[in-house]
């Protein structure tokens, strides 16, 4: 997988985490919160990933 996949995808996890904790918070539902927050971190590293993909491919 390319640097820029990684990096859409892992926006579009954070993204998701983000809109499951809010849900999670507006329902108190601990769980979903919970789900959100490692959907989140998730699409963090993912993103990290990517960049890291594209530093090496650079001469």
């Amino acid at each position: 997988m390319s640097g820029t996949k990684d990096k859409v995808k892992g926006l579009a996890n954070e993204a998701m985490g983000n809109v499951k904790q809010g849900v999670g918070k507006v329902t108190d539902n601990d769980k979903l919160r919970a789900e959100g927050k490692a959907q989140e971190l998730k699409g963090e590293a993912q993103q990290v990933k990517g960049d890291v993909k594209d530093a090496v491919k650079k001469p």
